[in-house]
């Protein structure tokens, strides 16, 4: 851990601390609303307002923390203090300063970290606005500086405002001794309205030099429309009556010399002197203060992109349009292929697109219906009042055609499409989630159902999601507790049935549901962030296995196939390699068989990794070949060495000319094409005949075995060293 270093005039900067008079916490609410404000803003679990002493730190506003103070050196703010503008830390966990501070290894568990010092005119730090996740953050923008920068202008205000109040407090005479160095207007006049005191930031802020205000009635400062009611309230003082804003601090309009009008912030306090009834004044221009909380404040509730309400509105849009059970329906939108247009032209594009989108979206509804960015390129509508899903399909409807429009960016025209999920309100007690999660559901349906469409949310559509995840969780489990297991089919010559390798071919032990097979998993799998995974492990323990098994055949190849994230990662042959070089393996005795998927990519890399891989000796077979819609230009193009002939063909050849014929074409092509051909599926005497007949001369099938554990596979064929290896035509 390394502390900060204590400034070089820290007795200066106490003695600032000392001039606000602050307590171990406040009793402001104003300052809890401005914590509460910037956790909301940044999306943080803490956020507070603290001030920094001699040996400790002491929060003096505070959301989602405990601690009402911290010893100094522990303290991430000492960073802050002792620089000039914002400071923060990424991940705290990785940072030589913080890594082993007991705040980052124990609670509060910080990892992101962000704070502002916040400064007296003087210009000593005496205290921080920061925020704390306990999670690390990849970068904290230009945006989020500035956001953040602001808020500590406005906590400064606060302070400095609290300062000058205690010292107009303490006496008038120390209030005009420091009206000569104080950054705000100082402003006092008799109980006539003529002025008395007039500070050079008066002066700045109003346009009058000091000699031309002294003596001058106050009304020169008060805007016309303002002035009415200033003139009553002096006389009423004047007269005995009850001062109604003295200690108070209002917000009024003001008037400059060059009679421009503009908001102050104005404190008035009241004394005697000589029995005469005396009046000062803390005024403030709060222009840039006002802008900064109407941009904050836009922040918190508008995108700041498109300037569509945010999730957090459109929310309460949703409550407010279901409450006492009325009727709503709500829209959820996301662009199809927008991805593809912000790489290819860039984010600046992205950009005017989505603020497009919004447009054309605000025209195909009702004013008193809400539309919504909620994120990326997905949008939401809140449709008030509808009277059923028909008329929530006809604003759908609506919204695909204007979405279908091309849109003109960078002298392009782009093509977009539009995905529409629909849910509607059914009782009052329905959550904006909840709402929000059946539109989204309905969203995934229509992507799943070719995109460019809407569907509406059913029940059904709930259940499967919940399967789905239900699926995840135990996908996440199986490849935690090694819950998959490798099965293995031989492949066989069919002139004497000698074994000439194996496929390695995934199963799941589930502990509720027993031996799964691939059909009814593989697809969540392939889906799943444990596919890659599960694939690599699958390669390793194959070829592990294969070497074992050549001690005693030493031609057996093994085959395994591979999810498409695996084909698409740029790391695929180093664990090809690595994978063989672990289990002293050749590389001819590997065979990765690909799906039609892959081949369909057609991307360079992808076809360069391959070729490189096929250099190296690694076999590569395009597995189903026949069902799908691979053209040849597409096998030629790819680095093959063998294709598989799919079971569907094989199983039917007996009996359907048309796969007959289909199994003759593509072994010839594969003559042609130099590659080598197997048969999957092949079940019965009379299939290996045939096939023997059309020139097929490998294949497996349940006729030589079914998928069986390694142990079974050893026992069949013989292949270990208590066994002796059967000749071939008798495997």
């Amino acid at each position: 851990m390394r502390a900060a270093p204590i400034p070089i005039d820290e007795d200066a900067r106490l003695a600032r601390l000392a001039d606000y008079q602050l307590g171990d916490q406040s009793d402001d609410p104003t300052f809890d609303h401005l914590v509460q404000l910037t956790s909301r803003l940044f999306s943080v679990p803490v956020a507070f307002v603290s001030f920094m002493e001699r040996d400790r730190q002491v929060f003096y506003c505070k959301i989602g923390l405990d601690l009402a103070e911290t010893d100094r050196e522990l303290s991430f703010c000492t960073h802050t203090i002792s620089r000039d503008a914002l400071f923060f830390v990424l991940d705290a966990s990785l940072d030589p300063r913080f890594y082993d501070n007991p705040q980052v290894t124990g609670w509060p568990f910080v990892r992101f970290y962000a704070g502002v010092p916040l400064r007296s005119p003087s210009g000593h730090a005496f205290g921080t606005i920061c925020i704390i996740d306990h999670r690390p953050r990849n970068q904290f923008s230009e945006r989020d500086a500035q956001n953040l920068t602001d808020l500590g202008k406005i906590a400064t205000d606060l302070f400095e405002k609290r300062r000058l109040d205690l010292a107009r407090e303490t006496s008038q005479s120390r209030f005009q001794g420091i009206a000569a160095s104080s950054p705000d207007g100082i402003i006092c006049c008799d109980q006539e309205g003529h002025i008395t005191v007039w500070n050079e930031a008066a002066t700045q802020l109003f346009g009058y030099a000091s000699s031309e205000a002294i003596g001058q009635s106050v009304d020169i400062i008060v805007s016309r429309r303002a002035a009415g009611a200033h003139n009553t309230g002096m006389m009423r003082v004047v007269d005995g009556g009850a001062p109604r804003l003295i200690g108070k601090t209002i917000e009024l309009p003001a008037r400059h010399k060059d009679g421009t009008e503009f908001p102050i912030e104005l404190s008035l306090s009241m004394w005697s002197e000589d029995g005469r009834r005396a009046f000062g004044s803390i005024v403030r221009d709060i222009r840039e203060r006002r802008a900064n909380e109407e941009q904050l404040f836009s922040l918190a509730h508008h995108d700041p992109l498109t300037a569509l309400p945010n999730r957090m509105v459109l929310s309460n849009r949703i409550l407010e349009a279901t409450q006492g059970g009325q009727a709503a329906s709500i829209l959820v939108i996301d662009l199809d292929g927008f991805k593809e247009v912000n790489d290819a032209l860039g984010h600046s594009a992205g950009d005017q697109l989505l603020q497009i989108t919004a447009k054309r979206l605000l025209d195909c509804v009702r004013p008193t219906d809400t539309v919504a960015r909620i994120g990326g390129d997905e949008f939401a509508v809140v449709l008030v009042a509808t009277p059923d899903l028909a008329s929530a399909s006809e604003t759908a409807s609506v919204i695909l055609k204007a979405i279908a429009d091309p849109f003109t960016i960078c002298d392009e025209n782009i093509n977009l499409g539009a995905s529409i999920g629909i849910a509607r309100s059914t009782t009052d007690n329905e959550t904006a989630e909840e709402l929000l999660s059946r539109a989204d559901l309905a969203l995934y349906r229509a992507k799943a159902d070719g995109r460019n469409c809407f569907r509406q949310f059913t029940p059904d559509l709930k259940q499967t999601a919940l399967n789905k995840r239900e699926s995840r969780e135990d996908l996440h489990r199986a490849t935690e507790n090694g819950e998959f297991v490798i099965f293995y089919q031989p492949q066989v010559h069919l002139p004497d049935g000698s074994l000439i390798g194996a496929e390695a071919l995934l199963r799941w032990q589930h502990p509720k549901h027993g031996l799964l097979s691939p059909a009814t998993f593989i697809s969540n799998l392939e889906n799943s962030r444990y596919a890659a995974e599960v694939g690599t492990w699958v390669m390793s323990q194959a070829c592990l296995q294969a070497a074992e098994w050549r001690r005693y055949a030493p031609d057996f190849r093994i085959g395994v196939n591979l999810f498409g994230v695996q084909s698409r990662s740029s790391a695929l042959a180093k664990q090809v390699l690595d994978a063989l070089s672990a289990a002293h393996l050749p590389t001819s005795a590997l065979e990765l068989e690909i799906t039609e998927n892959i081949i369909l990519v057609h991307d360079k890399a992808q076809i360069a990794m391959f070729s490189a891989l096929r250099k190296a000796g690694v076999g590569i077979a395009f597995d189903d070949y026949g069902t799908g819609y691979a053209s040849l230009s597409q096998l030629k193009a790819f680095p093959l060495t063998r294709l598989k002939i799919d079971q569907s063909f094989v199983r039917g050849m007996c009996d359907s000319r048309e796969d007959a014929a289909i199994i003759r074409a593509v072994i010839d092509l594969s003559t042609s094409f130099g590659l080598a051909i197997i048969a999957e599926g092949v079940e019965t005497e009379e299939q290996r005949c045939r096939l023997l007949d059309k020139g097929c001369s490998e294949a497996q099938g349940y006729l030589f075995s079914r998928p069986i554990p390694a142990a079974d596979f050893t026992a069949l064929y013989r292949l270990s060293d208590d066994m002796t290896l059967p000749d071939k035509k008798s495997a």
